[in-house]
């Protein structure tokens, strides 16, 4: 199936005819008469999308939203209403309080799939991050402050586009910006600021270019890097049903019609902002997510799930160039003393010292991670014996002439021991890893504060 929708209409022919139309495309339906069960349903089954009807026996369709949408569980499930209402109060109300959209019946049938083709397709991914997010522990709080919307306004019209900022800012407050064309396909083009996505809205007129050029520039908005993630809205007087059904399967988000009170639209664009930052804060999420795995959140480091694999891809690189590369396992010596001497907070403040000192103190095609307390393993891909061994001594000599300072001014002197190995003798990194942790053993016995290189490189 690929998706469940649950139709909710107190009229039993309504309800069978939806379902037919939707599982004749391979929707899974749920079918709910009134208020009260479609929120029991809702809660339980959690569907894809929701068809609600206004008039119910037992509470408004409007009543049934606002509690959808105050619900955790079900605030981010995309609803629909479809009305025989002409109500202009009726539909304000209903997107306000969150619809998705306000569909007027009859409808056409192409129009209702596209519209729910595209809903699912822009939440889906999303609403699978929202669920991860809500797990304790991994959900992070995110403030509310949020930049003003900006709004790209596209038309080859100019009192089409001075009628929208004259009118659109009292409904939708944000920075207007008219672009052409092509500067709407153009990266960077247009707001300021160090954020390569150029707008958070498109509005694109449905008659640009004579109303040839609209679907072509819809798909390459959403096709393009800079607009992928924006929102993409038509706008126009007349849109025939066949044109607004392409226009969503072309990844338009949203399309309405510019008889429309400016009020519906203000709510339509704030609707399709809503959606667009929430599925921008699961982008960001998800990249911390995978950040975060990989790099040790006191140092900053690569950690040990990150340095394997890299390590792995240099050896099989240097048995393709036939290069060498040399291993480093550094320890930081009498780290416990410190630990204990100063408190942990002064232990941790040498282990940030010390790994900036090693980052600053590398090639930029080197490797340094943290592996374990006070350990950290460094790659120096294409390095001879002798280039190695002075860094390694550099290293040393670095951290040793370098004491930490404690926030209550209190020095705090340092010396680190490193084992060193090289690919001449074996390309794999277990083996690699082992022979100079082998050799940090050996520096460990001799008195510390010095570079050993084992035995097997040598």
């Amino acid at each position: 199936m690929t998706g469940r929708i649950l139709i909710v209409d107190d009229v039993a022919t309504n309800r069978i005819v939806l379902k037919v139309k939707l599982e004749s495309v391979f929707y899974q339906t749920l079918l709910a008469g009134n208020g009260a069960r479609a929120l029991e349903i809702a809660q339980a089954e959690r569907p894809d999308m929701i068809l609600l009807d206004l008039m119910l026996p037992d509470m408004t369709g409007s009543e049934v939203l606002a509690r959808l949408k105050a619900d955790p569980v079900t605030a981010s499930i995309p609803v629909i209403i479809l009305s025989s209402s002409h109500d202009a109060d009726a539909r304000l109300a209903a997107l306000g309080a969150g619809a998705d959209d306000f569909l007027t019946k009859p409808v056409a049938d192409n129009v209702l799939l596209a519209r729910l083709r595209n809903l699912m397709r822009g939440d889906n991914g999303y609403a699978l991050v929202a669920e991860a997010l809500m797990i304790p522990g991994l959900a992070e709080e995110y403030s509310d402050f949020s930049m003003p919307a900006r709004i790209a306004l596209i038309s080859d019209q100019p009192e089409q586009t001075m009628r929208w900022r004259r009118e659109l800012p009292a409904v939708f407050p944000g920075e207007y910006m008219v672009q052409t064309m092509e500067q709407a396909l153009v990266s960077g083009t247009g707001f300021g600021g160090d954020d390569p996505e150029t707008a958070d809205i498109y509005l694109v007129d449905a008659n640009i270019g004579n109303g040839k050029a609209v679907l072509n520039l819809v798909s390459d908005l959403r096709s393009r890097g800079p607009s992928r993630h924006a929102a993409v809205c038509v706008i126009g007087a007349a849109i025939a049903p066949d044109r607004m059904a392409m226009a969503f399967d072309l990844g338009a988000n949203d399309v309405i019609l510019s008889t429309a009170p400016p009020a519906e639209i203000g709510l339509r664009l704030q609707t399709l902002l809503t959606r667009k930052r929430a599925n921008d804060r699961a982008r960001a999420s998800v990249s911390d997510g995978l950040r975060m795995a990989m790099v040790d959140p006191l140092t900053g480091l690569y950690n040990r799930r990150y340095a394997m694999p890299h390590i792995t891809r240099i050896a099989e690189a240097a048995q393709l160039d036939g290069t060498v590369f040399a291993v480093m396992v550094v320890d930081i010596d009498r780290f416990k003393v410190v630990n204990d001497r100063f408190g942990h907070a002064a232990g941790d403040a040498v282990l940030i010292k010390v790994a900036q000192r090693l980052s600053a103190n590398l090639r930029a095609g080197d490797m340094v991670a943290r592996i374990g307390g006070e350990e950290f393993l460094v790659v120096l891909p294409n390095t001879t014996y002798n280039e190695a061994q002075a860094a390694a001594e550099r290293l040393c000599r670095i951290i040793k002439q370098s004491p930490v300072t404690l926030d209550d001014g209190v020095l705090v002197n340092s010396t680190i021991s490193i084992g060193l190995a090289f690919s001449g003798a074996t390309l794999n990194p277990v083996a690699l890893i082992e022979q100079a942790d082998q050799a940090l053993m050996k520096s460990k016995a001799e008195g510390r504060n010095r570079v050993t290189v084992s035995l097997s490189a040598a």
